[in-house]
């Protein structure tokens, strides 16, 4: 699907030292647990065998790396397998659960949930978010209050839609399937989107939009 590779939604990704790999062709595939590239098998595969300036943790048998440069705040709990990489700042009563993968200069705030995402360098989830089976590119900012919902209401699968029309386009293949954010996209205050939503770089979204469906680079996202 044109505009749904990793080069269109994060070029500078190459940059990026501490990223998972992610698959040729659909970028959501790296969501999929039975996929080649899942974020579960490399994460599983990280936090086994990366040490060097990293602490090691174990909670409830699943181990979760810290690195040395990291800050955690008070009262943040942290679920196993789980990354959090260098200048990393994790903020007080955040909840990472299994499967996060929060990359170089990251942030998760205040009362801000992760699960099964990923957080490429820079990315922003500051105040009392939800990121849910997510890929936040490199510098998204999340303004507060936004949610990333990953689940139908009927439980079905997440389709894929044109965000201006409507038209579907494709299946995910994926029962949960939060957003896919490129590069320096700004969301706005209490925003919702939808799953399957895929917005590509510097896309903006103006404050209490609930979002739907596939937007091009550049998109200004205003109802």
């Amino acid at each position: 699907m044109r505009g749904a590779d990793v080069s269109d939604l994060f070029p500078s990704l190459s940059n990026a030292e501490d990223a998972p790999n992610f698959p040729k062709g659909p970028v959501w595939e790296i969501l999929n647990p039975s996929s080649n590239f899942s974020l579960k098998s490399q994460l599983d595969e990280m936090v086994e065998n990366k040490k060097v300036n990293f602490e090691r943790y174990k909670r409830d048998g699943s181990a979760i790396l810290i690195h040395n440069s990291a800050k955690v705040g008070k009262g943040v709990v942290i679920e196993g397998p789980t990354y959090i990489g260098p200048n990393v700042v994790i903020r007080p009563g955040a909840y990472i659960r299994p499967y996060s993968w929060i990359c170089d200069g990251s942030v998760v705030g205040h009362c801000s949930e992760v699960k099964h995402s990923i957080l490429l360098p820079g990315s922003k989830a500051p105040h009392f978010n939800y990121v849910g089976d997510s890929i936040l590119g490199m510098e998204v900012n999340l303004g507060a209050g936004c949610k990333l919902s990953n689940l139908r209401n009927d439980g079905r699968q997440v389709i894929l839609r044109d965000g201006k029309t409507g038209e579907i386009i494709g299946e995910s293949g994926l029962r949960k399937f939060g957003a896919i954010l490129g590069e320096k996209t700004q969301i706005g205050c209490n925003v919702v989107t939808n799953p399957g939503v895929i917005l590509g770089p510097k896309c903006n979204v103006w404050p209490n939009v609930t979002v739907n469906g596939i937007y091009s680079e550049g998109s200004v996202i205003k109802d």
